[in-house]
């Protein structure tokens, strides 16, 4: 068989050898049972007779006679003729024979058991006897009285039931010959029939034949279908394009496929056809349709379809200039309408969706919004301030999302080279992907698949950078596509960058006016806050409150008057501000910040050109809330005292020791540490708030006390509850008021390991942490993580002292501590070439958004804080 080349010799002798097996099979299955057969019957003919004759009447007697031979061999003789056995002898209780089909035998012993129809029982057995091998059958002879007085053995030979077998042998071998020809027959007629369809060709002939015809079939650029008993039995991709055939097409009847009406009599007929045009949506196609069973083949047609819309061409490129012209004028009249930079961008996607772009983003440098001057170089700390598109469920970036370009993709060499770029397949654009893998696989799975990147450049500025995005139109971007984005990029650019002009100005006026708030407060979970602050009807004052997130998801609140009205005291409030700011990134506490705060003040008070206009005075609150141990740390410098207000409603005014106001020596500053359980408010005010002219300070703190006790409410509420009550008519005092209602963060968000001082706990704390994350769902972030802990960690256990103690707290960001009991600060440094360490804080610096050192009372904490996208950040505890 493997020497047969074609596909039907090799099935043709693969059939005959299975026919050949299957017949002997039977034959020998036959064999056996007819064999099986002739000696049962023999069995039972042979017991039949000895029975039969055994219990014929007068054999007692005839046993009993003087000479039985003479009596019983003449009749024993004609029963074995007439039923056909051997022999049939009798013998007396001893074996010896009375009668025998040969004479000379009679008087001999019997050959068989006798011992068993002795008993009474008869007996079937194969032996050989004095006349050959045979099946014979004893049983006894008994008298009336049930004794056995002789015994009668009738057999058959075992070459009588061979010859039964052998007489059917030529039936059952001629049989088999006939089934075998006729399954020969079969199988040679459906081999000419496979050896036709196949034209005598082998199995790689006919794998390669199909492999070629599948290559030319999906890759010529020409439709092609195949049509069969009015249904569809095959299609190339080309033909699915061109007619949107579904993916169930094939099989189905062309009538149920939704083709045009031409078409689909065209295919349904199968007339001959040459070059017919034939519409098909928006398209022309030239149809040729031929028989297929013109050259041998199955009965049914081909149809092939070539697009012709390309002769349309000329008239399709003057719609196309007609668009464009249209677009670029809806765009300078739509286009900056506003002089707000964030509703420019927004007006510039909105102006090339759908005409130019399915989907169109707009990203501008960091802080552009806000007015600020955009930094020329990489595209880094971009923000998406615009998106449009024809759904809005397209996986691009969302409107407002940072974004990093790294310099691989369009967006940022198209920053570098001042121009606009075209990637016109996404699928193969490596550098695009580099940015996010699993973004880009999910924007190409969404079918997005070209992209046009023009900076936005003005006064050779590049403000940031605008996103062209097709999916819906199969076709991709071309070169005509790039000019026409460049030019309304270009109006656009000059519309964003005086709406981002105006923006300075303006915002830098309000920041003169409103220099005693902050912009806006930090995100942050530790508290939930609401806040207050009204200016004084004479002019600026010098109060000022802030929050101030800090490390480990704590947060710092602070409220702060300067004495006196005016500019000056405005100015210094900013310095005292920035002053607190500062001091707080180095995470002092709460005493100390205001006793760096005070020299500051006592250097204000006496620097060189003051005029003689120095500090007069200052007073400040500063606070701590931790949320993982509700631990609440504050201090004052002759500021008011805080209210704090139970989860119960209950009111007490914080005994934080006052201090002196600031810019006065004197005694150093205390500072109290406070339980405050989870919605305990926290209020701080300044002394515009209790104190009038003609009512005494203690007659505000008790009507303060009255407002905040009455009923549990929000942050919000609360703030407009105390304005409502104790707002004077005449207001000549600032007054900044702040309501914190603490949070904390939930146990299942913090992981606590003790360390034991020995490298070898470090694989056992990652291995813990790797655990931990996995249950966070921040699998993701592990990597990072382990290698930060890792490093502190190790540092740790090298440097410092125990007890050493590692933490994870998840909130807006992952944050990673390490406490020792040493109070040596860690510094960073960069490690040559050769050194063997050294780049352990260095690579902390690296993959941690931030890191830095705090002290406590036994020892020192270093932290870092990992950050997390978006949707895996910790919201608000409990």
């Amino acid at each position: 068989m493997l020497g047969v080349r074609t596909v039907a010799g090799q099935a043709l002798v693969l059939q005959v050898v299975v026919a050949l097996l299957i017949v002997t099979a039977g034959v020998v299955a036959l064999l056996l049972q007819a064999d099986r057969d002739s000696e049962r019957e023999a069995r039972n003919r042979s017991l039949a007779v000895a029975q039969s004759f055994a219990n014929s009447p007068g054999l007692v007697a005839a046993l009993d006679s003087d000479d039985p031979t003479r009596v019983l061999q003449p009749r024993a003789e004609a029963v074995r003729t007439e039923t056909g056995v051997d022999f049939l002898v009798v013998t007396d209780t001893e074996g010896i024979r009375y009668t025998h089909p040969k004479p000379d035998r009679i008087g001999k012993k019997f050959v068989g058991d006798i011992a068993t129809p002795l008993s009474g029982r008869p007996v079937v057995e194969t032996v050989e006897g004095t006349i050959g091998r045979l099946v014979q059958a004893t049983v006894p002879v008994k008298n009336p009285q049930g004794e056995v007085v002789g015994l009668v053995s009738a057999g058959v030979l075992t070459s009588s039931v061979g010859d039964v077998v052998h007489r059917q042998l030529p039936v059952l071998l001629g049989g088999a010959a006939v089934g075998l020809a006729l399954a020969t027959g079969g199988i040679v007629l459906a081999s000419r029939r496979l050896s036709r369809q196949t034209h005598g060709l082998g199995p790689v002939e006919m794998a390669r034949m199909y492999e070629h015809y599948d290559a030319v079939l999906h890759a010529v650029r020409e439709g092609v279908l195949i049509v069969g008993d009015q249904r569809l039995l095959l299609a190339n991709d080309e033909a699915r394009r061109l007619l949107g055939l579904p993916a169930d097409a094939e099989g189905r009847p062309v009538t149920g496929l939704g083709l045009d009406p031409r078409m689909t009599e065209l295919l349904a007929t199968g007339r001959i056809a040459t070059d017919e045009v034939v519409a098909a949506g928006d398209r022309l196609l030239a149809v040729n349709n031929r028989p297929a069973d013109g050259h041998g083949g199955p009965v049914g047609s081909v149809a092939t379809l070539r697009d012709t819309t390309e002769l349309h061409e000329l008239s399709g490129k003057a719609a196309m200039a007609r668009d464009r012209l249209r677009l670029l004028y809806d765009s300078s009249v739509t286009i900056g309408t506003t002089l707000d930079v964030a509703r420019t961008a927004r007006e510039l996607a909105e102006a090339t969706v759908p005409e130019l772009a399915d989907f169109t983003t707009v990203d501008l440098f960091e802080g552009l919004t806000e007015g600020e001057e955009p930094v020329p170089g990489h595209p880094a700390d971009m923000r998406r301030t615009a998106v449009s598109g024809i759904r809005d469920d397209a996986p691009l970036y969302p409107e407002g999302e940072r974004i990093r370009f790294v310099p691989s993709t369009p967006q940022a060499q198209g920053v570098e080279r001042a121009r606009g770029m075209l990637a016109a397949d996404l699928r193969r654009a490596p550098g695009w992907h580099a940015q996010d893998p699993e973004r880009a696989r999910a924007i190409t799975d969404y079918g997005i698949h070209s992209l046009i990147a023009v900076p936005l450049r003005s006064r050779n500025v590049v403000l940031g950078v605008v996103n062209f995005w097709r999916s819906e139109r199969p076709e991709p971007f071309e070169e005509d596509d790039l000019s026409l984005a460049e030019e309304v990029s270009a109006h656009a650019a000059a519309c964003i960058d005086n709406a981002r002009r105006y923006t300075r100005e303006h915002t830098m006026a309000v920041t003169l006016q409103q220099s005693l708030l902050p912009s806006a407060l930090p995100e942050q979970n530790a508290l939930e806050v609401a806040h207050r602050y009204l200016p004084a009807q004479a002019g600026v004052g010098g109060d000022w409150f802030d929050v101030i997130p800090l490390p480990g998801a704590r947060a710092a609140v602070v409220v702060g008057d300067v004495v006196g009205h005016g500019l000056h005291a405005a100015a210094t409030m900013g310095r005292l501000r920035t002053a607190v700011h500062n001091f707080s990134a180095l995470d002092m506490a709460p005493e100390e910040l205001l006793g760096r705060l005070n020299d500051l003040a006592l250097h204000i008070d006496h620097e060189p050109g003051s005029g003689g206009d120095g500090l007069t005075g200052a007073t400040c609150l500063y606070a701590i809330y931790d949320p993982v141990g509700g631990r609440c740390t504050m201090a004052r410098a002759g500021h008011p005292p805080p209210a704090v207000v139970a989860p119960d409603g209950s009111v007490e005014f914080a005994d934080v020791p006052a201090g002196p106001p600031l810019g006065l020596s004197g005694l150093p500053f205390e500072a109290v540490e406070l339980r405050l359980a989870a919605g305990t408010r926290l209020v701080l005010y300044t002394d515009g708030l209790i104190e009038q002219r003609g009512r005494d300070i203690d007659v505000g703190l008790g009507l303060l006390r009255e407002v905040l006790a009455a009923g549990e409410r929000t942050p919000e509420e609360t703030c407009h509850a105390v304005l409502r009550a104790l707002l004077p008519e005449h207001q000549e005092d600032d007054i900044a008021l702040l309501v914190a209602r603490t949070r904390s963060v939930p146990a299942d968000r913090i992981a606590d390991w003790e360390v034991r001082p020995d490298p070898a706990a470090v694989a056992e704390v990652r291995a813990a942490v790797t655990g931990r994350l996995a249950g966070w769902g921040l699998a993701e972030e592990a990597f990072t993580t382990e290698l930060i802990l890792s490093e502190l960690i190790t540092n740790a256990i090298r440097y410092g002292s125990g007890p050493i103690r590692a933490r994870l707290i998840l909130d807006r960001s992952l944050i990673c501590e390490v406490s020792d009991g040493s109070s040596t600060s860690p510094h960073m440094r960069h490690a040559t070439t050769m050194d063997e360490g050294g780049r352990g804080l260095f690579l902390v610096a690296q993959f941690a958004e931030r890191w830095g050192t705090r002290y406590t009372a036994t020892g020192k904490v270093i932290w870092a804080e990992v950050p997390l996208p978006r949707s895996l950040r910790a919201g608000p505890g409990r």
